[in-house]
Order: C-alpha cells, then sequence, then structure tokens
C-alpha cells in the first residue's frame, strides 16, 4: 500500500497543492510554520476522517474560504483507489470512495493504513491516561470496524447519559429512563473492554523484542491494560455508582476511563523511568504498532513521520530508519542533517517554503555529504 498523489484546495496555507509521492522514502523539509505539517495532516485525515491533532474541519478550511478539498490516490493490490473530502465550514464533511459517497466515516476505515509519530507521541507514556487511550482508539479503529462501531456509539450514550445526570437534579422523575441509557453502555463498553484486551496482548508479542533491541538488551518492557472496570463487573459497578454520578453529573465508570501501563520488571515507566526511558518505550510501542498493523492486515501500512528525527539521539535514529525500509514513509523535518549523517538514502525530496512546494533531486544528499564530508 502506498499514497501515489495528494491533491489539496483551500487547505490551511494550501491554495493549490499537487504532490507525486514515491513508494519509498519521501522527505519534507523546510523551517518551522510553513506547511509541513499540515501535508501529513491532510494525508491523515483522507485516512482516518479525522486531524490527528484535534482540529475541527472549520479550523482546517483555508481562512477566507468556505470550503477545502483533499484528495489521495492510494495504490494496494495493484488496484488504485481514489479518496475525496470535501470539507465545510457550517456542514458536515463530504466523503467520496472512488468516486461514490460513503454515508459513515466507518466505510473509510481500512482503504487506507496509517501510522502516524510525532514529537508528542514521545510522552504519551507521561501523559495523562487520555493520550494513551487515544492511542488505542486511533489504531483500533483502522483496523477494526466493529471496534469503530461499538466506541462511536459507547461515546454518544455517555453524552446522553451526562446531559440526563443534569437533568436529573431538577427534575428527579426522569430517573427511570437512566436505566435505558444504562443498560446499552454496557452492551457496548463491554465489547470495547475485550477489544482493547486483545490489542494490547496483541502488542506485547511484538513491543518485548523490539524494546530488547532498543536498550541492548537491558530493559524487558510489557504494557499492561489497566480496565477502570472487568466486563463481569461493569453492569454492577456501574449500577453502585449511581448516586455518585448524579450528584458529579457525569458518568465515573467505564471504558472511557481506562488506562494502560508500561512495565520495566516491577517499575512502572509512567511514574519511575527516566525521560530516555520513557522516550524509548515511546518509540518501542510505535515500532510495534506498525509490525501490528503489517500483521493483521498483511500490508504494510503508511508511515508519516512529523520531525521526530530530531527529537532522538543518533542510536535511536538508526533503529527507526533501519525499521522503516519497504514501508512508504514520508518525513517532515527542518533540515536533511539526520539524513546526511546517518548515510540515509532518500527517494524523492520536497522543500516546503510558506505553502508552496519545490520537488527536489534526490542527488542533493549525495552531493551535499560529498561537498562536506558528511560534517555539516
Amino acid at each position: 500500500m502506498y499514497i501515489k498523489t495528494l491533491e489539496l484546495k483551500d487547505y490551511r496555507n494550501y491554495n493549490n497543492l499537487f504532490m507525486e509521492f514515491h513508494n519509498g522514502i519521501n522527505i519534507l523539509y523546510g523551517d518551522n510554520a510553513q506547511g509541513k505539517t499540515n501535508i501529513l495532516e491532510a494525508i491523515y485525515i483522507c485516512g482516518t476522517t479525522k486531524s490527528h491533532k484535534g482540529s475541527k474541519d472549520k479550523e482546517i478550511i483555508k481562512m477566507d474560504k468556505e470550503e477545502s478539498h483533499l484528495r489521495i490516490l492510494v495504490e494496494r493490490d495493484n488496484v488504485i483507489h481514489k479518496v475525496d473530502m470535501h470539507l465545510k465550514k457550517n456542514r458536515p464533511k463530504g466523503v467520496a470512495i472512488d468516486g461514490l459517497p460513503i454515508k459513515k466515516s466507518g466505510e473509510l476505515f481500512g482503504v487506507v493504513n496509517i501510522v502516524f509519530f510525532s514529537p508528542e507521541d514521545l510522552s504519551i507514556i507521561k501523559n495523562g491516561p487520555s493520550e494513551r487511550r487515544r492511542f488505542i482508539d486511533l489504531e483500533l479503529c483502522q483496523l477494526d470496524k466493529v471496534y469503530l462501531y461499538n466506541l462511536s456509539n459507547y461515546n454518544k450514550i455517555i453524552s446522553q447519559r451526562n446531559n440526563l445526570l443534569k437533568q436529573l437534579s431538577v427534575n428527579r422523575k426522569l430517573l427511570d429512563t437512566l436505566s435505558i441509557w444504562d443498560m446499552q453502555l454496557v452492551e457496548h463498553g463491554v465489547r470495547i473492554i475485550e477489544r482493547r484486551n486483545l490489542f494490547i496482548q496483541q502488542l506485547n508479542e511484538i513491543v518485548c523484542g523490539i524494546h530488547k533491541k532498543l536498550s541492548g538488551d537491558k530493559e524487558q518492557l510489557m504494557i499492561k491494560y489497566e480496565p477502570n472496570v472487568n466486563e463481569e463487573d461493569f453492569k454492577n459497578k456501574l449500577s453502585g455508582s449511581r448516586e455518585r454520578d448524579i450528584a458529579l453529573k457525569m458518568t465515573n465508570v467505564g471504558p472511557h476511563r481506562d488506562d494502560i501501563s508500561f512495565l520495566n520488571g516491577n517499575i512502572d515507566i509512567r511514574k519511575y523511568g527516566s525521560q530516555g526511558q520513557q522516550r524509548t518505550s515511546a518509540l518501542s510501542l510505535k515500532l510495534a504498532e506498525i509490525e501490528l498493523v503489517k500483521k493483521i492486515t498483511h500490508d504494510k501500512p503508511i508511515l508519516l513521520l512529523d520531525d521526530v528525527l530530531s527529537e532522538l539521539d543518533r542510536k535511536r535514529q538508526n533503529y527507526l530508519l533501519n525499521s522503516i525500509q519497504g514501508i512508504q514513509t514520508i518525513i517532515t523535518c527542518t533540515g536533511l542533517e539526520e539524513f546526511i549523517a546517518n548515510r540515509m538514502e532518500c527517494d524523492k525530496i520536497y522543500r516546503v517554503v510558506e505553502g508552496t512546494v519545490v520537488n527536489e533531486n534526490t542527488f542533493t544528499l549525495e552531493f551535499i555529504h560529498r561537498k562536506t564530508g558528511g560534517n555539516l
């Protein structure tokens, strides 16, 4: 699987953009705030309908415009698919696959499998539980449409149940209707817990070997799923929390409060790991994510690296760059130093300047390396 082309119109700081990508390593370099990350975001939106930043459609559309158009061509198993995304400021987005409009975003998942890796992901270990739940949800929604269905329904029910809890403070007659939402919440919540548990088991089978290599066989990483409730006791705990929920006007029990921990032996890396241990664990997690996508889909995902190399030391840079061989990778960076230092071969290089993209010849790295002897 790889992206052949990307087209943007009135998107972020781009008026019109057309790009062709190589199925290997593609570099987008330039100063900060020029639009490099916007290109990765556009690709991610075309694969998932959502911004990796959590931005709303109206924030993505060019400031003086009412609509924005995104299009990618993806080749998979020698078949080319076209994904069109039509963003509107005051109306829901329109999405079409191969010219046919889709009604639900879930129909898009599976057409493109994307792994996004940014500097923020290196902090996933020490950040709050919501970041770690988001990591699970973003990947599982791409891999499992049933999970997407259950998560979507669960989030809607949580919202409706919380609204009811707020109304109960002024109208206790509505109390009988709470049981209806509880029943549906448990139904979808139990399925979410089961799938998350399996996902973490699958990650553990892969991440341990990766982490041992990254740490020089000094550490053994294990990811542990920490459900807020188990499948068996969800119903009882939700019932037992009813009065507390009413008092606080929010749902306090369920998988929306899950977490995952990262253990080196008995040491919780979230709390007691050094910054280096936390970053190495985050890198191991992302590399394991790539391998898991390959295992489940029997295909290679598209990897988007947003200025990650500058955050890693030389050893981890080397390991990451060696791990992505054979995977279409689109990398943003401010300069080409890391690639020159690692003598990495790149297939296509783009320079991004103020919303314009210039295709530079791939001999650029070789030329610079000869001129500098590898020293910048």
